[in-house]
C-alpha cells in the first residue's frame, strides 16, 4: 500500500504538533508504522490522501453511529452554518437537543452540554464533591474518563490504594484524592468503602469499558456498584460516552437496568461535532452554577452546530425501526465470521461485543480487566493491524481501543473484513508455527 503522501505529511505536522498529532494515539507508535493521512469520508469508507480506501472500523472513535456524511445531518449542518457558526448565548436548539437526550436516557432529569468527554466528567466529579461534600472518588484501572488531573492515576500496590500520578504535571495531592481498583472486582470496591467510605464522593465507571479494548461488568458488578454507593452515600458516576446509544439506544444503563445518579455522554450526542453533556438527578444538577454554587462554563457550551448534528442524529436513531437490533445483527455477524477464521488458523483470540461495539484481544484466556488486557500479545496484535490496514481495512491502532460499526456497513463490507482477516489470520498462524 502506498502512503507516500501521507509519511511526507506525517514528517510536516511532526514540525507544529507533538509527535505529529493532536490526540496520541493517532500517531500509530504503538503499531510501529505511519498513519494515513485522511481527506475524506463517506458512508463506511475513509479515503487518505494517498488514494487508498478503507473499510472504517473506527468511526471517529465511535460518533459516526449512521456512518460519515449522513445526507440529513450534513443538509441539516449546512442550513444552521449558513445562520452563523457561534453565538455564545441560548437557543432553542439546546433545549431540543436536551429533550432528546432525556428521552433516551429518562436518569438525565436535569442536564448541561459541554464540548468533550474530558469536560463532562471532569465536571460530574466536580459536583459529586461539591454535592456530597466530600473529596475522594473511585475508577477502575483501565477505564479513561478523559485527561482531568484527578483522572490521570495509576493504582499504587494492592488491589484497593490511592493512586499514583500518571503524567508529569498530576501533582501528588491530586492524585491521591482517587482510588484506583481493578475493574470489575467488587470485593476490592466493598472492601474500600468499609476503610473510608465515609470519604467517598462518588465511584466514575465505564458500566461497558472501551478503553482498554472492550471489557464487559461481570453480571454482579454494576448492581453491587449501585448497592454500595447508595449504602454509602456516594454517588454512580456512569461514563457512557463510549458505550451510550451502543449496546442499547439508552446506554448501559438500560441494558442492564441500573439507575446512575449521574450520566456522561459524549460522541454520539453531537453526531460527530465537539459536543458532550453530564446529567443526572434532579436534586444533584440543581447544585451547578447559576442554580447552586458549583462552578462550571464553556463559551462553546451548546454551539449551534453541535447542537443541529446531534439533534439529527438522535431523530435518526429513534425514529428509525429497529436500528439498535439491526446494527447489532450486523455487528454479530462480523464477530462471529472473526472468531471462526480465528478457529480455522488456530489462532487464540477473544473478540468481545456489545451491541455494535467489539474488539480483539490475542489472548488463550478471557479478558476482564485491565491486567488480563495488558497481559494479551501485543506483538501479534501489531501484525494482524497492519496486515489488515494493508487489505483496505481500517482498525483502531492499539489492542486498547474499541472497533465500531456504522449503519452504513453492508454485508459487502463485512465479507471484505473476513475476507481479509482470512489472510491477516493466516500469516500470523505461520509465524506462530
Amino acid at each position: 500500500m502506498n502512503l507516500k503522501k501521507s509519511a511526507a505529511a506525517f514528517d510536516r505536522a511532526k514540525n507544529f504538533m507533538p509527535g505529529g498529532v493532536n490526540s496520541p494515539v493517532r500517531s500509530y507508535l504503538s503499531v510501529d508504522c505511519n498513519p494515513p493521512f485522511i481527506a475524506r469520508a463517506q458512508g463506511s469508507k475513509i479515503f487518505d490522501i494517498d488514494g487508498n480506501i478503507y473499510v472504517d472500523y473506527v468511526g471517529s472513535w465511535g460518533p459516526m453511529i449512521l456512518g460519515h456524511a449522513n445526507p440529513k445531518v450534513v443538509d441539516a449542518l449546512k442550513k444552521s452554518v449558513e445562520r452563523g457558526t457561534s453565538y455564545g448565548a441560548p437557543t432553542e436548539l439546546e433545549t431540543q437537543l436536551a429533550e432528546l437526550v432525556q428521552k433516551i436516557f429518562p436518569s438525565m432529569k436535569v442536564l448541561r452540554m459541554v464540548n468533550s468527554g474530558t469536560e463532562a466528567t471532569m465536571s460530574a466529579l466536580r459536583l459529586a464533591r461539591g454535592f456530597t461534600g466530600r473529596d475522594k472518588i473511585v475508577k477502575f484501572v483501565g477505564c479513561y474518563h478523559g485527561h482531568s488531573d484527578g483522572l490521570l492515576v495509576n493504582a499504587g500496590s494492592g488491589a484497593a490504594t490511592f493512586g499514583e500520578p500518571s503524567s508529569p504535571g498530576v501533582t501528588r495531592g491530586t492524585a491521591q484524592d482517587t482510588i484506583a481498583l481493578p475493574y470489575n472486582d467488587i470485593d476490592a470496591v466493598e472492601k474500600i468503602f468499609e476503610e473510608c467510605g465515609e470519604k467517598i464522593a462518588a465511584v466514575i465507571v465505564e458500566p461497558v469499558a472501551g478503553n482498554m479494548g472492550l471489557v464487559l461488568p461481570k453480571e454482579n458488578f454494576l448492581p453491587k456498584l449501585r448497592e454500595v454507593t447508595q449504602k454509602f452515600g456516594a454517588l454512580l458516576i456512569f461514563d457512557e460516552v463510549m458505550c451510550g446509544f451502543r449496546v442499547a439506544l439508552g446506554g448501559a444503563q438500560e441494558k442492564y437496568k441500573i439507575t446512575p445518579d449521574l450520566t456522561c455522554l459524549g460522541k454520539i450526542i453531537g453526531g460527530g461535532l465537539p459536543c458532550a453533556a453530564y446529567g443526572g438527578r434532579e436534586d444533584i444538577m440543581r447544585n451547578v452554577s447559576p442554580d447552586g454554587k458549583v462552578y462550571q462554563a464553556g463559551t462553546l457550551s451548546g454551539n449551534p452546530l453541535a447542537m443541529t448534528a446531534g439533534i439529527e442524529t438522535l431523530k435518526i436513531l429513534i425514529d428509525t425501526p429497529n436500528f439498535t437490533e439491526n446494527i447489532t445483527k450486523k455487528t454479530s455477524a462480523l464477530v462471529d465470521g472473526l472468531k471462526l477464521v480465528a478457529k480455522k488458523f488456530s489462532v487464540s483470540a477473544q473478540i468481545h461485543q456489545a451491541g455494535s461495539m467489539f474488539g480483539i484481544f490475542f489472548s488463550a484466556n478471557d479478558v476482564t480487566n485491565y491486567e488480563e488486557s495488558a497481559a494479551a500479545n501485543q506483538n501479534i496484535f501489531k501484525k494482524w493491524f497492519i496486515e489488515m490496514l494493508e487489505q483496505g481495512i481500517y482498525l483502531a491502532p492499539s489492542q486498547f481501543e474499541t472497533l465500531f460499526m456504522s449503519a452504513a456497513h453492508n454485508e459487502e463490507d463485512i465479507q471484505k473484513t473476513l475476507a481479509a482477516a482470512e489472510v491477516a489470520f493466516k500469516k500470523i498462524s505461520s509465524e506462530l508455527e
